[in-house]
């Protein structure tokens, strides 16, 4: 049984042990050292002041996470958030990280977002550290590419490309509505 849900902080420790693999073992994210589990805590705290922070739970374990946060730190970017989303690597490929998308997209939405941004890291060539996976996923999702920066990361002893993809969900109304921070939408749940 799947349950998507929002993160709660004592989530912290699961989500972070999730991410220290991808952290060690790939070049999906350029960070080259785990965070402990009291700043991924802070981590998910300045997240979820106005963002949605989501977890797959399957049988009651949780198995991946997904959250939106700021695209860009200015007013005029409100209405554009970036995604990021990590899963176990043994609980891939069945379908939790479009669950995870599906209900984040359905929450961005209901917030007034209209941009979805995911920042990727892709190889020259797919080796054991990075593959097009995340790519391929995003443009299952819905996602095209927008824009690549070239050899911008290195990790492993490799340099790596980034690349931006785009999807809008909504349309770019004039005048517009202000977006509606998360936590103030479940204010009344």
């Amino acid at each position: 049984m799947v349950l998507i849900r929002d993160a709660v902080l004592s989530d912290a420790p699961r989500l972070a042990e999730i991410y220290r693999y991808y952290v060690q073992k790939t070049a999906i994210t350029f960070e080259y050292d785990p965070p402990a589990v009291s700043a991924f805590q802070s981590r998910m705290e300045r997240t979820m002041e106005r963002y949605p922070y989501l977890v797959a739970e399957v049988d009651g374990t949780v198995q991946g996470y997904a959250y939106a946060g700021a695209f860009k730190d200015r007013a005029a970017y409100d209405w554009s958030c970036e995604l990021s989303i990590y899963l176990n690597p043994h609980a891939r490929r069945n379908g939790l990280g479009r669950a995870l998308y599906e209900a984040m997209e359905d929450r961005l939405s209901k917030m007034g977002m209209l941009n979805l941004y995911a920042c990727i890291g892709v190889p020259e060539a797919e080796d054991e550290y990075l593959t097009m996976d995340s790519v391929r996923f995003h443009r299952a999702m819905g996602f095209a590419t927008v824009g690549t920066f070239r050899n911008c990361g290195y990790k492993f002893g490799r340099w790596y490309h980034m690349v931006w993809m785009e999807k809008v969900i909504g349309s770019h109304q004039i005048p517009t509505a202000p977006v509606r921070w998360y936590r103030q939408n479940n204010k009344s749940k």
